[in-house]
């Protein structure tokens, strides 16, 4: 019994000892648990995947760069198997019994509204790359996919313009939760703020999951065949994108007649859909694989590499970038830096190094982290379906955006503040 106690006062000591230099047990131990919270298996499965591996190829990449406080990294992958609770549940899993020090993770804006208040009570850090609605600002979640304002309102800027089409009529087809109702509430009222009225606007939702697309095709034909222009917006998320598309397809729906505009498609999800029938269709996204720059050309060459090395279903042969890849890639980065800078992997030390983080982006740009917000500055890319599946790119902003989570055009949102409040 003496010695046990020994032991335990010895290991209270030291536990004190760590706090007081600001590490963490992850931190003391010969490598630092990082945690990867994906769905590799149910409807997201598709989409999310690929980001697993993602942050794998980060993770091996900045260990052959000396690792962080010169500690190599250890990712914890688990799968919440696209259901929204069980991602809370993995993630206190992460934090509390694996003592990651961050965690990587999470496309849907369900899943992460799951498991934000597991990270604001443990005070743990949510990198999330995927685009999402706003109305959200969390100190302990930095957001490396877009704001509205950073893809669905230049999106539908485009749309109107004469280069995109002058649409007058809009689609609003979305997957049933957060992220498609709160986005298509802002591009409402920013529709009628350009003179767009409600009997103009056409606005339906899917379950996930969901593959009947036949009737939904049929009516938006027979909404677009009213005289005006029309554009489908559309916010439909995982696997359900195959039918949709390939309905489209089926019923001879062409990009001339009826563009469909996409927030959720990149390169990943068109993997099994014939794209010869979509030819022209778009996508607003942050990133894609046709970019070319030598920036791009040495993440694509490192993805391919992996992607083969490890034998990636469908990619070791047929190797495909997109943008959450790009944001997963940029963050792992940029907090590898951050810690590195904190001389910590505390949150709250890594928190304050984060502000005004750069890295090289596939991009082009110079991936700026705002000193405020918790999001990156951004360039806006508008992509045209190739028959190969790859996206020309046809428009695109003069340089990096400014994220703006509360929107401008929701009148509740005036006055909220632009960084996380600090509790």
């Amino acid at each position: 019994m003496k010695t046990n106690r020994r032991q335990a006062g010895q290991m209270m000591m030291s536990a004190i000892a760590l706090a007081a230099l600001g590490l963490s047990t992850a931190q003391a131990a010969d490598t630092i648990k990082v945690g990867v919270l994906h769905s590799l298996s149910g409807t997201m499965a598709i989409s999310e995947s690929v980001l697993k591996d993602t942050v794998l190829m980060a993770i091996d990449d900045v260990n052959a760069h000396g690792g962080v406080l010169g500690k190599k990294l250890e990712p914890v992958v688990v799968d919440p198997a696209s259901n929204w609770p069980l991602f809370a549940e993995k993630a206190r899993q992460l934090i509390s019994t694996d003592h990651v020090v961050v965690t990587f993770g999470c496309w849907t804006s369900v899943s992460r509204k799951s498991v934000l208040p597991v990270f604001e009570e443990l005070n743990s850090l949510l990198f999330y790359p995927v685009q999402y609605e706003g109305e959200e600002l969390s100190k302990n979640v930095f957001y490396t996919g877009a704001a509205p304002n950073q893809q669905a309102i230049p999106a539908v800027e485009y749309l109107m313009s004469k280069d995109g089409g002058s649409a007058r009529r809009f689609v609003l087809l979305g997957t049933d939760y957060v992220y498609p109702r709160t986005t298509n509430k802002i591009l409402r009222a920013f529709l009628h703020s350009k003179g767009v009225k409600d009997a103009d606007i056409m606005e339906e939702y899917t379950p996930f999951g969901h593959s009947d697309y036949q009737s939904i095709i049929a009516n938006i034909k027979k909404f677009a065949s009213q005289g005006k222009k029309t554009a489908v917006i559309s916010t439909i998320n995982g696997d359900s994108n195959v039918p949709f598309y390939k309905e489209m397809g089926n019923q001879g729906l062409k990009a001339t007649d009826v563009p469909v505009m996409a927030f959720s498609v990149g390169e990943q999800e068109l993997r099994g859909v014939d794209t010869k029938p979509l030819v022209g269709h778009l996508a607003a996204w942050n990133y894609f694989m046709s970019i070319k720059n030598p920036t791009n050309a040495a993440f694509i060459a490192k993805w391919t590499a992996y992607a083969k090395a490890h034998n990636i279903p469908g990619d070791k042969d047929h190797p495909l970038t997109n943008d959450p890849m790009e944001a997963t890639w940029i963050g792992v980065h940029m907090w590898a830096q951050a810690a590195n800078k904190a001389k910590s992997t505390d949150t709250d030390k890594v928190i304050a190094a984060m502000a005004g983080q750069k890295f090289n982006a596939p991009s082009g740009i110079v991936s700026m982290m705002d000193m405020k917000n918790h999001h990156l500055h951004k360039s806006v890319f508008i992509g045209e379906v190739r028959a190969d599946g790859q996206f020309n790119v046809v428009w695109k902003t003069p340089g990096p955006i400014k994220a703006q989570p509360w929107s401008p055009y929701i009148p509740e949102d005036k006055g909220k503040p632009d960084e996380p409040v600090k509790k």
